[in-house]
């Protein structure tokens, strides 16, 4: 059901999609991130979003900052684009062979504000990082990337190798088998969908599940991890929807 411009859905944890989620869907999964409104209304109009619709979303989403607009084309602000490119590495993780160390980040910091401590919080978070306890963030060391250096203002960061097994610390830091569970809902959703709308929709929730994936070592997952099964299923998706839009070089398909 569609109405006034938004895709509607009825399942749990899946978001309806409004004229400007399938917009910042389309952008987002678009390289580079730039659309002439000729084919936005083109590209929006299986989604159930008319061109009047379409007009009044973009005018808002330059005014909010969202977007930026030269010569009718549109696309991804700076905010955005940062946006983007966590949503890529979420789709192509880089990684390299684990050889049993850990990544472990100490705050320091003291006297924050509550906002403060949720803004690290969550920062530490979409780096891939669990708390073991209070002020004490950490993974395996199998991710391809360094930490920010701007986090020595408020935390210090080491190279450890804790006593504990393995196996025992990961299940304590993440709850894999609710990460698989929805995983393999959302891969199931994603293959019984033929309406684009709802497929949009659900590999949108796809890509915001892959977005909290640990991104663990192959020896510490459990059997049957549905990760690489969902990149896949997204990155397939992508592709379909940037050859059937005529985006040549660009793929289409991002998270609202």
């Amino acid at each position: 059901m569609r109405t006034n411009g938004a895709v509607e859905t009825d399942t749990a944890g899946l978001r309806p999609l409004s004229a400007r989620s399938v917009v910042l869907s389309l952008l987002l999964g678009t390289h580079p991130p730039r659309l002439p409104v000729k084919d936005l209304v083109r590209l929006v109009e299986p989604f159930g979003v008319g061109g009047s619709t379409l007009r009044a979303a973009l005018s808002r989403m330059v005014s909010a900052g969202d977007l930026r607009r030269a010569n009718g084309v549109y696309g991804l602000s700076d905010r955005l684009l940062a946006r983007q490119r966590r949503q890529d590495d979420a789709v192509r993780p880089r990684t390299r062979a684990w050889a049993g160390d850990w990544e472990m980040v100490v705050i320091t910091a003291t006297g924050r504000e509550p906002a403060e401590r949720a803004a690290l919080r969550a920062r530490l978070t979409a780096l891939r990082l669990a708390e073991l306890r209070e002020g004490v963030w950490l993974r395996p060391a199998n991710l391809d990337r360094p930490l920010p250096g701007d986090l020595a203002r408020v935390a210090q960061t080491y190279t450890a190798r804790p006593e504990e097994p393995p196996r025992e610390l990961v299940a304590r830091l993440w709850r894999l088998e609710d990460w698989a569970a929805t995983a393999r809902t959302l891969l199931a959703r994603v293959a019984g969908s033929h309406d684009p709308a709802d497929s949009l929709t659900a590999f949108a929730a796809a890509v915001r599940h892959l977005l909290t994936d640990p991104v663990l070592p192959a020896g510490l997952l459990p059997p049957d991890w549905p990760g690489e099964a969902l990149r896949a299923a997204y990155a397939g998706y992508r592709a379909e929807l940037a050859a059937s839009a005529g985006l040549g070089e660009g793929e289409a398909g991002g998270t609202p």
